[in-house]
């Protein structure tokens, strides 16, 4: 489904934030609160919305180690089986699958070195891993999204 442009904006305003009322919405896109809710409800049941979540900014939770673990997966591991995998650390902010000789790109958050080295130890054990490898982060320089990561 492709969103219109009121809907885009719609969807923005609630990236944002999306405990916004929808009254407040409406008044950034030039709608009535009850028109804003139905194009909210209509969007989610069409499924362009999946749900609603929050942004916990790692540091906040002591996580200020950041690295990122290119995994190479066991013939025939599907995407699925990975974003399931992965989905079980809360460490692991983001996770994509990548062009080139690993079959997915993690980043993750940790307290310390040791709470990284578990969380890729862990990673390194899932059932579908061959091998990981994985770099550390010394200092972000640019993030354009937010991605709940710090910077």
């Amino acid at each position: 489904m492709r969103l219109n442009k009121l809907d885009e904006r719609i969807v923005h305003a609630l990236a944002e934030d999306a405990r916004r009322s929808f009254a407040d919405i409406g008044s950034e896109v030039g709608l009535s609160a009850p028109a804003v809710k139905r194009r909210v409800d209509r969007l989610r049941a069409e499924g362009a919305i999946t749900g609603f979540t929050v942004r916990v900014d790692p540091a906040a939770l002591g996580w200020e180690t950041e690295g990122f673990v290119e995994i190479y997966c066991r013939h025939k591991t599907s995407p699925e089986d990975i974003r399931r995998g992965l989905s079980r650390y809360p460490e692991v902010v983001s996770a994509s699958t990548v062009t080139g000789d690993a079959d997915a790109l993690v980043q993750v958050f940790a307290s310390d070195m040791r709470h990284f080295e578990r969380v890729l130890e862990l990673i390194a054990g899932e059932p579908y891993v061959e091998r990981t490898k994985s770099v550390l982060v010394l200092s972000p320089l640019l993030r354009r999204f937010s991605s709940g990561a710090p910077g």
